[in-house]
């Protein structure tokens, strides 16, 4: 039986698009109030326009989590203005696909900024208030999911520092994971495989389009799938976890 959300209080990054757009669309459905997280600042007005309108409540945070003293900032900002913290989608992220040979290493330094040193950051600056609402909550639950990828179980050609990234991902999640879940603070895992979003359009020309390519025929996911995979997630009792989800399209076969 699932528990809604309300009285509390969510906090989703890269929400400005696609998954964490839709993630923090379904997170307010259920009643809690979102603080919506990205670069884009006019996209994150539009989405809490979308949120309010559909009677939920909702804060843009215009911030760059890869700056440490932003993503700080950003989570204080949260708890300042919506009271509390109990939970975080850590969904910022980008994909930046190429062999390793020749590869322009600033792309590396991209995913590695993003991917990981964001998604610690914030971890880091958001965990004493997941302790915290696990304490003293409605639900006495807290989370905090954190995007990987299929990526993340499976390393490929071609795909080599975005693999490393999302390893990494999965290693600190487990780790933070037996650290804190007997103090009620749930640290689960998604791990999407091909989703209609944006993340391939920041890729080379060459590289997008092989990768149109291989999935030009097959049905892949919607964000929305993916959200409502996280829903699923943080409207768990409050004496179930779950510590990852891997979901992919039924054709995808790695």
């Amino acid at each position: 039986m699932a528990d809604r959300l309300d009285g509390t209080v969510a906090l989703v990054t890269g929400a400005s698009s696609g998954i964490g757009e839709a993630a923090a669309k379904s997170l307010a459905e259920q009643g809690a109030a979102v603080a919506v997280l990205a670069r884009r600042g006019d996209r994150l007005d539009a989405l809490v326009s979308d949120i309010e309108g559909a009677g939920g409540k909702a804060l843009a945070i215009e911030a760059d989590v890869t700056e440490q003293q932003q993503a700080i900032d950003a989570v204080a900002r949260t708890v300042s203005e919506l009271d509390r913290l109990d939970t975080v989608f850590n969904n910022a992220g980008v994909m930046l696909n190429g062999p390793v040979e020749d590869a322009p290493t600033e792309e590396w330094d991209r995913m590695v900024d993003l991917n990981v040193n964001g998604l610690l950051y914030v971890a880091h600056a958001a965990l004493s208030h997941l302790l915290k609402a696990a304490e003293d909550g409605p639900r006495r639950v807290a989370d905090l999911v954190n995007t990987s990828s299929v990526a993340g179980r499976q390393a490929s050609s071609g795909t080599a520092v975005y693999n490393m990234t999302k390893f990494g991902v999965g290693a600190f999640s487990e780790g933070l994971r037996q650290e804190v879940t007997k103090r009620h603070v749930r640290v689960s895992l998604v791990e999407p495989g091909a989703v209609a979003t944006e993340l391939q359009s920041h890729l080379r020309d060459e590289i997008r389009a092989r990768s149109e390519k291989r999935f030009a025929s097959m049905e892949v996911l919607r964000a929305e799938d993916i959200a409502d995979a996280v829903t699923y997630i943080v409207t768990r009792p409050r004496h179930v976890a779950v510590n990852e989800i891997l979901i992919r399209p039924t054709e995808q076969e790695n």
